[in-house]
């Protein structure tokens, strides 16, 4: 049974193995299987069963076909003979065509050869015109470098490097030529940066020049707006006279802008482009500004071996045509600078120019040295903001230094006034030509009247008022040159402030000044009372010359209802002056009145005329109201005489007040009547000579002396009593005080002690009564104590 499934198994691999034999199948795998297997026996008695097998076939396929092989085989036989007959003559053709190609294969072999060379020749031909054409690329490329034609000979490079390079078919030409690639760029790329540092030297020299051509244009521009505007305000100023066709004339030169800045930047366009085709843009837009920037590191530098108001103006000019030529190159260079780098560097530089103006602003002592660095400070943002840049923080420290410069100005003006003033002998200025009156007098509105006078013409001022007009004038000019062109849109209001500020602070504290320090005598003092009127009526001229300068209509500035406080204090300083005059007045009026102690006031007999002293005192008021009379307004006028006869009949009341008299006669009194007679026919006169009487005043002249006249009247009434009756002493004697009148009636005698008075002066009734009315007047006013 074992040996029949041994069988049975090998009977299934033989016929596998015949299987694969038939279909022409690789035994390698079953072979290979059976030695890994260790049965290689099995193995190769199939294969010895399978060519018996295969034995037995072939044998019974012949033992069949038995006839048809020997057929087969004669005719092979036959064939055989066929062949060795074909050979001979085959041996025979070849040798009868060898015998007749011997030349021909001669001819050919040199023919092959002549191909061989044929293409040797066209090879080298092809080589060499590659050499040639790589040679005649190298020499254009030599020859563009030699012309500094940096561009063409990039592109002869790339055209070498991209089209021949790799068809060289001699290497050593061809590494020579990749070696020399490099380096040729490497000579361009220095040659090129040669030529853009030359220009960073050039460029920098040429900064200040363009700055200040520039700033120039900016000044030219800001110049004919001025003219414009000068135009314009002079066109309204004759507006009432019609249209002008000169005044709004079309200015055709000045229409056109002003041509461009010129300056080269062709190196740097050369470089840039260079630098681009290299493949080093990068790194050439780092070189550039790191460049530039150091640049502008050095501009900001200022010298210290000059003060700040001479090179201001080379500085700033510096920085600004440094900041040209970055805004050019940022508009044409093609992406060389970013606007934020431009941005950048420009906020850097600005804040280095407003600390150095800060510092430099903080340690100026004349306010024309700030304003002259001002006025180029304000031309630099034009020049530059017609460019882009932004110049708020410009504005912004010029703002700052505004009260500066306005404290300066008004310490320069305070000198020039204070000198001025001290200077004047303030004497009435006689002007003998019509330029001097134009200059003095017209171009201030000093006169209502327009009209050209006769000369010589004696003005009512002295000659500080024009003097000071033209100080306040210049300070107006200048305050307004400092605002305009900054970052107020309205700078009116600003300048008649400052305005207000001079006028207050140092005009005003002047005439103070030389009115409290008693050093002019009475002349100079009304003419001085006289020049603050003057100068208080200005007040409106400087108004619209500030109004004017600052843009504003004149018929505007004539609407507004906002004026200088400093009138109303020039008009208190009037007061001052005023108060100052009477002073003066009384005075001298006390001067005279000194002579009241040579009255003889027991006199016996009634004088006939006047005391010395009131005639003393009548010719000190005639010179004082002749003079007062041409150089005062009729108010002060009026102050001041009214202050003086008040004075005087205040000192005739003191003085019989004084203990000086003891006691005074009717005769006495009867002197000073005559004495207030002369003084009130004077003051009458003078009341209505000089017009005050058509001012409507309610006091005259001769009210001021209301209290000595209605003492004297009451002391020559005959009835003094009525005094005390209410409506008498209401209607005749209200000035009169009941302690004054007590104490002079006290001393009041009816007539003199003599050594014979009782006989020769006896009292008439009329006497009597006034004497008894007298004591009755005494006793009451005792009780009314």
């Amino acid at each position: 049974m074992k040996r029949a499934i041994v069988e049975s198994g090998d009977g299934g691999l033989g016929l596998g193995i015949a299987t694969f034999i038939a279909n022409g199948e690789d035994l390698g795998p079953i072979i290979r299987h059976s030695f890994e297997s260790g049965k290689p026996e099995a193995l190769m008695q199939n294969l010895r069963s399978i060519v018996k097998k295969k034995e037995v076939e072939i044998e019974e396929l012949c033992r069949l076909h038995y006839e048809d092989f020997i057929l087969a085989v004669d005719e092979l036989r036959g064939v055989l003979v066929d062949a060795d007959e074909l050979k001979g003559m085959l041996y025979g053709e070849n040798s009868h065509l060898q015998e007749a190609s011997a030349d021909q294969l001669l001819k050919l072999d040199e023919l092959l050869e002549l191909y061989s060379v044929k293409k040797n020749v066209g090879e080298a031909i092809t080589t060499l015109k590659i050499c040639v054409e790589v040679f005649s690329l190298c020499m254009t490329c030599n020859n563009f470098i030699a012309e500094a034609k940096f561009h063409p000979a990039l592109k002869t490079l790339d055209l070498i490097q991209k089209g021949y390079l790799r068809n060289i078919p001699l290497k050593l030409v061809k590494k020579v030529v990749a070696r020399q690639i490099p380096l040729i760029k490497l000579h361009i790329e220095k040659k090129v940066c040669s030529e853009f540092n030359d220009w960073l030297v050039h460029i920098r020299r040429m900064a200040k020049q363009i700055g200040q051509a520039s700033i120039s244009q900016a000044s030219s521009a800001r110049q004919k707006g001025e003219e414009m505007r000068a135009r314009q305000r002079e066109a309204e100023g004759h507006s009432h006279a019609g249209p002008d066709e000169h005044l709004y004339a079309l200015d055709l030169e000045n229409t056109e802008e002003e041509s461009a800045l010129h300056f080269d930047l062709t190196p740097v366009y050369r470089a840039h482009h260079m630098h681009t085709c290299l493949g080093m843009e990068d790194k050439f837009r780092d070189y550039y500004y790191k460049n530039r920037l150091m640049q502008l590191n050095l501009d900001m530098q200022i010298s210290t071996s000059q003060p700040f108001l001479e090179s201001h103006q080379p500085f700033l000019a510096q920085v600004a045509g440094f900041f040209i030529v970055e805004e050019r190159v940022l508009r044409t260079a093609d992406g060389l600078l970013l606007e934020s780098q431009v941005e950048t560097t420009w906020e850097t530089a600005i804040g280095k120019i407003t600390s150095i103006l800060e510092e430099q602003f903080s340690r100026m002592r004349t306010a024309s040295h700030l304003l002259l660095i001002k006025d180029y400070v304000t031309l630099l943002g034009a020049a530059v903001n017609k460019y882009g840049y932004r110049i708020t923080q410009l504005i912004e420290v010029l703002e700052k230094s505004r009260d500066k410069y306005h404290q300066l100005l008004l310490l320069d003006c305070r000198k020039q006034i204070d000198d001025v003033l001290t200077n004047d002998s303030y004497e009435q200025m006689v002007i003998k030509k019509e330029y001097e009156y134009s200059m003095n007098v017209t171009a201030f509105h000093l006169e209502h009247d327009d009209a050209i006078p006769d000369f010589p013409y004696v003005t009512s001022f002295s000659s500080s008022v024009p003097d000071v007009c033209r100080i306040v004038r210049s300070f107006i000019e200048d305050s307004v040159s400092y605002l305009s062109y900054g970052g107020l849109m309205n700078i009116y209001d600003v300048v008649k402030a400052y305005l207000d500020r001079l006028l207050i602070e140092v005009l005003n504290d002047s005439l103070l000044n030389m009115i409290y320090a008693r050093s002019l005598g009475m002349s100079q003092m009304m003419q001085l009372a006289g020049n603050i009127s003057v100068l208080e009526q200005a007040c409106g001229m400087y108004l619209l010359h500030s109004a004017q300068l600052c843009g504003i209509p004149k018929r505007v500035a004539e609407r507004s209802h906002s004026g200088l406080t400093a009138r109303a204090v020039l008009k208190a300083s009037q007061n001052a002056v005023y108060n100052a005059l009477i002073n003066l007045t009384n005075f001298k009026v006390d001067e005279f009145m000194v002579l009241l102690e040579e009255v003889n006031w027991i006199a016996e007999e009634a004088p006939d005329n006047a005391n010395d002293y009131m005639n003393e005192v009548l010719i000190y008021l005639e010179t004082l109201v002749s003079t007062a009379q041409e150089i005062l307004p009729l108010e002060a006028l009026y102050k001041v005489v009214s202050g003086a006869m008040s004075h005087i009949s205040d000192s005739i009341m003191t003085t019989l007040l004084n203990d000086g008299v003891k006691r005074f006669t009717v005769n006495a009194v009867l002197g000073i009547d005559i004495d207030l007679k002369t003084l009130e026919a004077f003051a009458d006169d003078k009341f209505d000579s000089t017009g005050l009487s058509d001012l409507g005043k309610e006091t005259t002249f001769r009210d001021c002396l209301v209290e000595i006249r209605q003492l004297t009247n009451l002391l020559l009434s005959s009835q003094p009593e009525n005094f005390m009756n209410p409506v008498i002493r209401q209607r005749n004697y209200g000035s009169l005080d009941y302690k004054k009148l007590a104490i002079i009636c006290e001393k009041y005698k009816d007539s003199a002690d003599s050594l014979f008075g009782s006989l020769s002066n006896r009292n008439t009734p009329q006497q009597s009564a006034r004497k008894k009315s007298m004591d009755v007047l005494k006793r009451r006013l005792k009780d009314f104590s």
